[in-house]
């Protein structure tokens, strides 16, 4: 059975009148399809705060994956021994 009906349109595409899909916007203006040609420093500057950024994300991350593994030890320890002390017959 096809998923998508109608050369390969959805049935919201069909039937969706009220929000047509946006115009693509040309971007290349006949600058060789190389990206920005003055944005040199602007890269940088993303660049620079997008590592930045992902050092931070990395050690959050990090933190709280420490953070979830002690905390699922202390709970398996915890089980244990309350196991241990229901199945002990004094």
């Amino acid at each position: 059975m096809e998923a998508n009906n109608s050369f390969g349109t959805s049935w919201a595409d069909q039937w969706d009148y009220n929000n047509p899909d946006p115009v693509p916007e040309n971007r290349r203006s006949g600058d060789g399809g190389g990206g920005g040609g003055g944005d040199a420093g602007a890269k940088a500057k993303y660049s620079k705060k997008l590592g930045e950024s992902f050092g931070k994300t990395k050690a959050a991350a990090s933190t709280g994956a420490k953070k979830v593994k002690e905390g699922a030890s202390v709970g398996i320890h915890w089980i244990k021994d309350k196991y241990h002390k229901t199945t002990q017959k004094n």
